[in-house]
Formats: C-alpha cells, structure tokens, sequence
C-alpha cells in the first residue's frame, strides 16, 4: 500500500508541475506550436534519464524514491497523450508542417535528452 501512495504523491506533484509549468511556457511563447507539452516532455525525458541511471547504475536513489519520483512524478509530469493531441488538432488544421516537426523533434530531442540523462549520471 505504501508504494501506491508513493506513485500517486508522486503523480499528484508531477501534475501539477506539468500543468503550472507547461501555461507558463506556452504564453511566453504564444503562438499555435504546442511548446508547453513540449518542454515538459524534453524535461522530463532528460530527469528521467538522469535518475534512473543513478538508480540503476550506482544505486543512489532507493526504490521507494524511485516509485516517488520516477514513476509518479515523471509520469505524471510528461503526457504522451497530449501531445498526441496537439498534434492531432494541428494535422486537423490543416498545419502539417508544424505537426511534422512537432513529433520529429519531439522523438529526437526527447531520446537525446534521455541519453543525455544517462551519460549525465554516469559522471556523478
């Protein structure tokens, strides 16, 4: 019972960061590219990176904060969902060129930013 509410504290912060900070982006920016989910996803593709090879490879985060901050923050922080969304609405549109360069660098920049993550650990 303690690891669920550990994932769900977790998930709980990790929502509300995402929304809080997603808005804020996206007015700084305002404009139709999805930029708030965007940061949000790169953000959190790098954090994820960077905790789970420090958990996984020298074991400085224990598996309860893992679960916590892993599984429910991060989760909770990065949505797939919505940025399938978004660019569902851009393609519906008719902005396919945005909507292409939304899941192309979404993709790319979000594997490197959890490879940058990991190598990032491995120097810790």
């Amino acid at each position: 019972m303690l690891k669920i509410i550990f994932v769900g504290l977790g998930g709980f912060a990790g929502s509300v960061s995402r929304y809080l900070l997603a808005g804020w982006i996206q007015k700084l920016f305002d404009k139709p590219y999805p930029y708030g989910t965007f940061t949000v996803n790169i953000l959190g593709c790098l954090l994820i990176g960077l905790l789970a090879g420090l958990s996984q490879g020298k074991h400085y985060i224990s598996p309860e904060t893992r679960l916590l901050i892993l599984v429910g923050f991060l989760g909770g922080f990065t949505t797939f969902s919505t940025f399938s969304s978004e660019t569902f609405a851009l393609l519906a549109d008719g902005q396919m060129l945005t909507a292409s360069i939304n899941i192309a660098a979404s993709i790319v920049f979000g594997l490197v930013a959890v490879w940058l993550g990991y190598t990032i650990s491995n120097l810790i």
